[in-house]
């Protein structure tokens, strides 16, 4: 059985960085997803998570795993939550340097906003991240 670490580098980290701020950078500055953030029901966000792990977890799937997670199951799951997770802190530092991410007055507009941005956000951090793996 193959071992594998659950670890990640400089590197990685810096290339999920680079990866989510190229598509969250032009969307944090709209209006429209400013707007979007303080009407989208649950239900919707909820959707938007999911779509979000699942094009997260199909491209690392064959992009950085090439099919091949038989025996690296847990890497796999955590290279795809810490995409997601780096992502979503991308996003909330630019909606925070925006001043529009009013996480201790209006929490759950400052959620929803990162969320709704974190979506194409995180498309653009793993295929970066997919760059130069296994």
């Amino acid at each position: 059985m193959i071992q594998s670490k659950m670890n990640i580098n400089f590197e990685d980290i810096s290339q999920i960085i680079i990866g989510s701020a190229v598509l969250s950078v032009p969307i944090a500055f709209t209006e429209e997803a400013w707007k979007l953030g303080e009407s989208l029901p649950l239900r919707n966000l909820i959707l938007i998570i999911i779509l979000s792990f699942l094009f997260i977890s199909l491209y690392s799937y064959q992009g950085i795993f090439q099919g091949n997670i038989r025996y690296r199951r847990a890497t796999y799951l955590f290279r795809v939550f810490i995409d997601y997770f780096i992502t979503c802190l991308v996003v909330a530092v630019v909606l925070y340097a925006l001043n529009r991410f009013p996480l201790l007055t209006k929490t759950v507009i400052a959620l929803k906003r990162m969320i709704i941005i974190s979506f194409p956000a995180s498309m653009g951090a793993v295929v970066v991240d997919s760059f130069d793996k296994e």
